[in-house]
């Protein structure tokens, strides 16, 4: 069945515009196209200006999977995503299956590997000892020396590297991919700062780790905004709970017995199920106002009970996908939309939960 054409010649504006559309307009051979639309020399370039004038005017887009077929051309990516039981975590792991899915389709294929992000000597000897097979890496990020090391060895390599959720800026990172964390810590703080409006009393600060570069960032733009728009408010120091729930509801516990001046906690990491184990245990969990991070179904439920007055959200399948597009892009030559790849922060309350 003929493709359908608009009066004037033109391909039809709903079907897509081939090469050999674009060689017949242009009156050239498709070989000439093809040299022209891949930047190849030995054209004139009264000849490439007609092909490339017929290329704007058919609005033709390369079809990048296809060429990479025909070239016999595939790439493989690594998903370095921490062990455990962490909710947000585990609902990436599930968005990186689904965007291994879409990128089989563009001959890109992606493995996924578990290991304990917060150990920075596991962390890096898994990224040292990474198939050579592989062309790029997305990887939760420690931000410590033997971490950046290894991101830079990948790099010298010829690897690309892609941080995720968590970023080690001064390595060699081609991209990062994940909100801008001290903005977030800055929202949880306005948002504590009105929900505590007119009160007196503490703060605390729940972290996974402060080794881990979001938990701090965050952490650091809380603080900004609470201690110099809030006065009233005093932020104690910081917890580390390995964003783990048993070791949270532990210190979450201690913390409420021997501060009886508690007016909130932010969480900016995870373990938030011992969290609220912790709250509502003491009968405090209506006094004092809760941040936390990340909608999953724990933090959606707490939220519903009121136990957790707001969330700071990123969308994992978002980052999941954007890492993705990144890597291919970089191994395929092609650009990048910053647009597109930009993460949002979301928050949520119990009213506007999607």
């Amino acid at each position: 069945m003929g493709r359908a054409r608009m009066t004037s010649g033109e391909i039809h504006p709903a079907m897509r515009a081939t090469l050999e559309d674009v060689a017949r307009m242009a009156g050239v051979s498709l070989a000439t196209v093809d040299r022209v639309v891949n930047r190849r020399e030995g054209v004139r370039a009264k000849t490439v200006a007609r092909v490339e004038a017929a290329v704007a005017k058919l609005g033709y887009r390369a079809d990048v999977a296809a060429a990479r077929l025909a070239r016999g051309q595939t790439f493989r990516f690594a998903f370095v995503l921490p062990t455990g039981s962490n909710s947000f975590m585990t609902n990436l792991s599930e968005q990186v299956r689904r965007t291994a899915e879409w990128l089989a389709s563009q001959r890109g294929f992606i493995d996924i590997l578990h290991v304990d992000v917060f150990d920075p000597d596991v962390l890096a000897r898994t990224l040292e000892e990474l198939s050579p097979a592989y062309h790029g890496i997305a990887v939760i990020a420690l931000d410590h020396p033997r971490v950046r090391a290894a991101i830079d060895d990948l790099a010298a390599r010829g690897v690309a590297v892609v941080t995720l959720v968590s970023d080690a800026p001064s390595a060699r990172r081609l991209h990062y991919v994940g909100i801008d964390n001290p903005a977030a810590g800055r929202t949880a703080a306005t948002l504590m700062g009105r929900f505590l409006w007119g009160r007196q009393g503490s703060v605390a600060v729940v972290a996974g780790s402060l080794s881990l570069r979001d938990h701090t960032e965050r952490q650091f733009g809380f603080h900004q905004i609470l201690t110099s728009e809030y006065p009233d408010l005093v932020v104690l120091p910081v917890l580390e709970g390995r964003d783990d729930s048993e070791r949270t509801r532990v210190l979450t516990a201690e913390l409420l017995s021997r501060r009886s001046d508690l007016l909130g906690i932010y969480s900016c990491g995870a373990g938030n199920r011992g969290i609220a184990e912790a709250l509502e245990a003491s009968g405090r969990a209506r006094d004092v106002v809760w941040i936390a991070h990340e909608l999953t179904q724990h933090t959606q439920r707490f939220l519903v009970r009121g136990t957790i007055d707001a969330i700071i959200n990123q969308d994992p399948g978002h980052e999941a996908r954007s890492a993705a597009r990144v890597l291919l892009a970089h191994c395929s030559g092609e650009p990048i939309s910053a647009d597109q790849e930009r993460i949002r922060i979301d928050i949520f309350l119990r009213d506007n939960l999607p």
